[in-house]
C-alpha cells in the first residue's frame, strides 16, 4: 500500500468519525453515542483498530510519516467522542444539546407504587381497634386439627371439617402427629392466646384465611379476617353490640346501622349474623355471638367465672364495600390501573 493511499484511508475514516459522533450529539442520544465509540474506537473490531494493521503494508521508507499521521488522527478521533461527551453532560435532559441544566425546573416525577387495599384496609381497622382497647396478635397460617376444630368445640362429625371444605396438608401430617390444614378461620389465633394468657382478654386478629370456595364475585379461596376476643368477668352480648356498633360507625360513617339475627356456630352461643346499613343497603359482614363454655373449659378457663365475646368480620367485604368494588376478584388480579386508585 502507498503512503498516499494510506492516508487517504485515514482522512475517510476521521471524515466519517466526524458525521457519527455529530448525530449522537444532534440526536442527544448515549446509545448512540456509545455505538460510535466501539465502532471507531474499539479495542478488538474498531475502525481505528483496523486502520492501524495498514500500517504493516506500508512501504518502510514510507512508515515514519505513515506513523504520524496515523497518530495525529488517532488523537482527533479521541477527541471528537470526548467533545460529544461531554455536550451529552452538559445537556438538560431531553434538550438540545447547547442548552445548560436549569435546577429551577420540576423534576420529573417517577412512578410511586400504593399500598394494596387489603393491606390498607387491615392497618386501618388494627388502627380501629386499637383505639377500642384490641391488641392484635397474630398466629400461624398452617394450623392442627386441635386450634382450627377441636377446641373450637367442632367435634368430628361436623360438617366444618368436610375435605372439601378445607385445605388438608397430607404432606408433614405424619411428622406433626395429626392432621394440618391452612387455617380456614381466625378463631385459631384465640385459641392459642388463651391456651397462654389469663384474662382479662381483648384481642383481635387479623389475616389470611383458606376455603375451597367456588370463585366469584363475592367468594375467593383465599382472603382475609378479622376477629375479635373480649375475655372478662361480666361481659354480655351488650358488650358485643356497642363495639360493632362503634366500629363500624369509625370505619363505614356515623350513617351506619348494625342489626344481629340469629345463627349457629359451634364455637359462640347464642351465636348471631351481624349485618350493617350503609348507603341505604343491608350486608352481611361476618359472624359473632358469646363464646361457648366449651371453648372456655378446653383452654382451662372456668366459664362460671369468665365470659366471653367473639366476632369475625370479613375485610374483603369492608374494603369492598368502603370503595364501591362489586367483585373481589379485582383485589387479586394485580391489575395496575385498578390498584393505582387507591
Amino acid at each position: 500500500m502507498s503512503l498516499n493511499d494510506f492516508i487517504r484511508d485515514l482522512d475517510t475514516l476521521v471524515d466519517s468519525a466526524v458525521e457519527r459522533f455529530n448525530e449522537a450529539v444532534d440526536k442527544f442520544d448515549g446509545d448512540v453515542l456509545e455505538a460510535a465509540r466501539v465502532e471507531f474506537l474499539g479495542a478488538k473490531s474498531g475502525k481505528l483498530k483496523s486502520a492501524q494493521k495498514g500500517l504493516g503494508k506500508v512501504g518502510k521508507d514510507d512508515k515514519p510519516a505513515a506513523g504520524k499521521r496515523f497518530n495525529e488522527v488517532k488523537q482527533r478521533i479521541e477527541e471528537l467522542f470526548e467533545s460529544a461527551v461531554a455536550k451529552l453532560s452538559q445537556s438538560s435532559g431531553g434538550g438540545p444539546a447547547s442548552e445548560a441544566f436549569d435546577v429551577s425546573l420540576p423534576g420529573a416525577l417517577l412512578p410511586v407504587g400504593h399500598v394494596h387495599p387489603i393491606t390498607q384496609t387491615i392497618e386501618e381497622l388494627k388502627d380501629i381497634m386499637g383505639r377500642l382497647g384490641f391488641a392484635a396478635v397474630e398466629g400461624p397460617e398452617i394450623e392442627d386439627d386441635w386450634h382450627n376444630f377441636e377446641a373450637l368445640n367442632i367435634p368430628m362429625e361436623h360438617p366444618a371439617r368436610d375435605p372439601l371444605d378445607n385445605f388438608y396438608l397430607h404432606a408433614g401430617a405424619k411428622a406433626a402427629g395429626g392432621d394440618m390444614l391452612l387455617r380456614s378461620q381466625t378463631s385459631t389465633v384465640q385459641i392459642r392466646v388463651m391456651e397462654e394468657t389469663q384474662p382479662p382478654i381483648r384481642i383481635v386478629s387479623l389475616g389470611r384465611v383458606y376455603r375451597p370456595d367456588e370463585i366469584d364475585a363475592t367468594h375467593y379461596a383465599m382472603f382475609h379476617q378479622i376477629e375479635g376476643l373480649m375475655i372478662d368477668t361480666d361481659v354480655t352480648m351488650a358488650d358485643l353490640k356497642s363495639v360493632l356498633h362503634l366500629f363500624a360507625k369509625t370505619y363505614l360513617g356515623q350513617d351506619v346501622e348494625i342489626r344481629f339475627r340469629p345463627s349457629f356456630f359451634p364455637f359462640t352461643e347464642p351465636s348471631v349474623e351481624v349485618d350493617m346499613r350503609w348507603n341505604d343497603t343491608w350486608l352481611e359482614f361476618g359472624g359473632a355471638g358469646m363464646v361457648d363454655p366449651n371453648v372456655l373449659r378446653a383452654v382451662g378457663y372456668d366459664p362460671e367465672v369468665v365470659t366471653g365475646f367473639a366476632f369475625g368480620l370479613g375485610v374483603e367485604r369492608l374494603c369492598m364495600r368502603r370503595h364501591g368494588v362489586n367483585d373481589i376478584r379485582h383485589l387479586y388480579n394485580n391489575n395496575v390501573r385498578f390498584l393505582s386508585q387507591f
